[in-house]
């Protein structure tokens, strides 16, 4: 009886490993659609798995919105003397960065969205323009890419960042030269609602949508109080987000 005791518990152990080592292997990330079980949702909330699907499709906006303004805009990808759009893109996306660029100074989050529609930057617009809002968003998520029990998002940060992005994509699509030329092209309001161009205002739509509701779960879940502001994007002023802790 010992003996089949024992050995029925050599063959669920012989299971587990191999089931352990089939996981190690697949090299997905989470989220990932896989048919076996990954250890680290064991210390993931809901909200957790929440927190993860927004900043994941937050990212990938950012990214799409940095493609797209390349495009409208070759002129500023052509300043850093990249070989090619998607070269630029390697440069400005790669994590390693931080999201801090050498040609803004000491200009990070909403400081280098200003410097990028700043009349008198000569730089790249679309690398300082993105550099800012990644490097806000990701001072919103506390700089993690992953969220776990222990981990406490500050709600009111994104919604900061939510009220930022309209303001800055007001900025986007107004900013101009002495000349009255915009700055960087966005949004084609050509005439006839079928030729206009309004991607751009539906990604950043997406993003805030995402931010929004992040924020009021996270709150309702702490119990905690957002401080909501109403104001005209036009003449509105960068909430804090990089400095509130």
């Amino acid at each position: 009886m010992q003996r089949a005791a024992t050995a029925l518990m050599l063959l669920l152990l012989g299971g587990c490993a191999q089931t352990g080592a089939q996981l190690g292997n697949t090299g997905r990330a989470v989220g990932d659609s896989v048919a076996g079980f990954d250890p680290k949702q064991i210390g993931k909330s809901d909200v957790d798995r929440v927190a993860d699907l927004h900043r994941r499709e937050i990212f990938a906006s950012v990214r799409l919105l940095a493609e797209k303004l390349y495009r409208r805009n070759p002129r500023e990808w052509k300043k850093g003397g990249h070989a090619s759009i998607e070269a630029a893109l390697d440069r400005l996306l790669d994590p390693r960065t931080g999201w801090r660029l050498a040609e803004t100074g000491d200009k990070r989050g909403t400081d280098s969205i200003l410097l990028a529609l700043g009349a008198d930057f000569t730089g790249d617009r679309v690398a300082a323009f993105i550099a800012g809002m990644g490097g806000m968003l990701n001072a919103a998520f506390d700089e993690k890419t992953e969220f776990f029990m222990l981990d406490d998002l500050d709600p009111q940060k994104l919604y900061n960042s939510a009220r930022n992005l309209e303001i800055a994509a007001w900025k986007l699509a107004n900013a101009r030269d002495a000349g009255g030329t915009l700055l960087l092209l966005s949004n084609e309001m050509a005439q006839g609602a079928q030729s206009a161009n309004l991607s751009f205002e539906r990604e950043f739509g997406k993003m805030i949508g995402n931010l929004d509701l992040l924020s009021r779960l996270i709150a309702d879940k702490g119990n905690r109080t957002i401080a909501r502001v109403a104001q005209s994007v036009a003449t509105a002023v960068f909430l804090p987000v990089m400095a509130l802790r």
